[in-house]
């Protein structure tokens, strides 16, 4: 039609006087393959931000006493098939607890391991009054072991200038709990240095 050849010498016209460096061909080839790109913008979606979940405080815990063992409940017997179970998670954790298994490896991994069930005594400590208490594990937090005795008794002894000593098929082990200051947690995660010497 008449009207696009108007439309076609116009352009290029107008493109001459633009860009009057360029040639003929180079104007002729922009106008027959150059593509128009229209830009689109979409609507940005807002992202609903997810509600985290608030667990209980430190004191709620402490009010509605989670953490507390019911005195009638505080019976050496009732906790014995714990420590069977947490023998045979150790034994699977070091492979059987072998003759010829390494101690240095066996340590590392108990070091990392969850020792609630197992039967420790308190070797030595500052506090007198604390060595040879032995008792299952029931309860470790970071400062602290809750210990059930044969006698019924619950024991809650303290990490801090205490050492500790656990014994398995034979192979014995002590924690020197001033260096064991950790939630179980945090300690599954935590890398340990070997020290040669090790003060309470």
């Amino acid at each position: 039609p008449q009207g696009s050849e108007k439309a076609k010498t116009f352009v290029h016209a107008f493109l001459k006087r633009s860009m009057p460096k360029m040639k003929d061909e180079a104007i002729q080839d922009m106008l027959t393959r150059k593509a128009v790109v229209l830009e689109h913008y979409p609507k940005k979606k807002t992202k609903q931000k997810r509600k985290k979940t608030k667990g209980f405080t430190a004191k709620q815990r402490r009010e509605l006493r989670l953490f507390e063992i019911e005195p009638e409940q505080q019976r050496y017997a009732i906790f014995l098939p714990l420590h069977e179970l947490w023998k045979q998670y150790i034994r699977d954790l070091c492979h059987g607890l072998k003759p010829d298994a390494q101690p240095h490896m066996i340590q590392g991994k108990l070091l990392k391991a969850d020792l609630h069930g197992a039967i420790v005594t308190v070797t030595k400590s500052k506090c007198p009054s604390y060595v040879g208490i032995t008792g299952i594990i029931l309860q470790e937090f970071k400062h602290v072991f809750k210990i059930i005795t044969k006698e019924d008794k619950l024991k809650v002894v303290p990490k801090l200038n205490n050492v500790f000593s656990l014994e398995l098929d034979g192979f014995i082990s002590y924690i020197y709990g001033s260096k064991f200051l950790l939630r179980a947690s945090e300690r599954s995660a935590k890398k340990f240095k070997l020290k040669g010497t090790i003060d309470l």
